[in-house]
């Protein structure tokens, strides 16, 4: 797999050619922490600050195009998140998490990545600033073990030290100082270039969902019942991947519930009617020890925890299936379905699309283009 975001890495053609690197020019930033002036300025030092580290020289070619594609992206949602404070200073709040939901969006329909490299680059973007700042978290032992599951903690120091490198600013040293203290902490809890090892993976999402701060506990293993949690966009195949494995598994369908009761998808105000109805039906089977499937898109993490939190308090076994097709490949499915989904809709839950991650449940499962892959 040789990808590439460009082969053509000159600012004028990234800039001609696509309008979020445009529209970097202009978005400006606070002058204490970048005194080199608007976004574009900061990404062109960045990207140069980064070819020129001897640790990026020595990568391998895939791992050196992904670094340079999240530093290339990794303050693409300060356009859109950049205000002015009450004291007169510039900031941008929450432009990481933005940015993670914007890359996703690039990398499905513009420029074609394949879903590990994709959701790499993503992590990437979404914790840049996190060795900079992981010790002010109010629990910096989670954070960390959280993004060791998504991202390679070498290559998140990297793209730190060239975010760093590619600014102007007083504390320039202080900054290089907290990322050789990430990588000593990284060190220090087994997640130095690797996801951090948990005993299983009810061990891992029993440290994630509750307090626990003993990542090596295993918990006592004794579930009622098993449930599928489908996750993926309309149209990417959730019906037809129930019916290849789990024919026999009942299947709790907010669609088939509008149907059923002749309710628009586009109804906002009967949304919370049919997922009570859902619940509802989710309830009774927790409480008789029977598996299923809940088959509808919970695309977002507020979502799925909510349903987590209800099937794990009947002592539920949790799964989540995400399932994804290729942008063309999806598109030409949902024009065959029997209820097919505006374009405009489409692009509208595309972009508020939250991938699931190894700590949401006690399994959690990508299917990609009929492929497997476990989390």
């Amino acid at each position: 797999m040789n990808w590439l975001f460009s082969e053509n890495k000159t600012w004028h053609y990234l800039s001609d050619k696509f309008s979020f690197i445009a529209d970097m020019s202009g978005v400006q930033q606070d002058p204490i922490h970048h005194a080199e002036g608007d976004v574009a300025t900061h990404t062109q030092m960045v990207l140069s600050a980064l070819v020129q580290l001897p640790e990026y020289q020595a990568l391998e070619k895939e791992e050196q195009e992904i670094l340079w594609a999240s530093a290339l992206l990794h303050d693409v949602e300060k356009r859109s998140t950049m205000r002015i404070d009450l004291d007169g200073r510039i900031i941008s709040p929450g432009h990481a998490r933005k940015g993670e939901l914007t890359v996703r969006q690039i990398l499905f329909q513009q420029v074609a990545t394949p879903f590990a490299i994709r959701e790499q680059v993503a992590a990437l973007v979404r914790f840049h600033g996190l060795p900079l700042w992981l010790m002010e978290k109010p629990e910096p032992q989670k954070a960390l073990l959280a993004a060791s599951l998504r991202v390679d903690t070498y290559l998140l120091a990297l793209l730190a030290k060239a975010d760093v490198l590619g600014r102007e600013c007083h504390d320039v040293q202080e900054l290089l100082e907290r990322i050789e203290l990430f990588e000593l902490y990284c060190r220090e809890q087994n997640c130095w270039r690797n996801a951090r090892q948990f005993p299983s993976s009810e061990a891992r999402f029993h440290y994630f969902s509750t307090e626990s701060e003993q990542p090596d506990y295993q918990p006592y293993d004794n579930y009622g019942s098993q449930v599928i949690l489908l996750c993926g966009l309309p149209g990417m195949g959730k019906d037809h991947f129930i019916r290849q494995y789990y024919p026999d598994r009942a299947v709790i369908s907010l669609d088939a519930i509008r149907r059923q009761h002749q309710i628009s998808p586009e109804d906002k105000n009967a949304t919370g009617w049919v997922v009570q109805q859902a619940k509802k039906q989710a309830r009774e089977k927790l409480r008789n020890q029977q598996d299923f499937i809940w088959n509808a898109t919970n695309l977002t993490v507020q979502i799925r925890q909510q349903l987590i939190k209800l099937f794990v308090s009947y002592n539920a076994r949790v799964k989540i299936v995400y399932i994804e097709q290729g942008n063309k490949q999806w598109r030409q499915q949902n024009n065959h379905r029997q209820y097919v989904v505006p374009d405009k809709v489409m692009d509208r839950m595309l972009s508020k699309l939250e991938v699931p991650t190894p700590e949401e449940a006690h399994e959690v499962c990508y299917f990609i283009n009929g492929l497997s892959i476990s989390g």
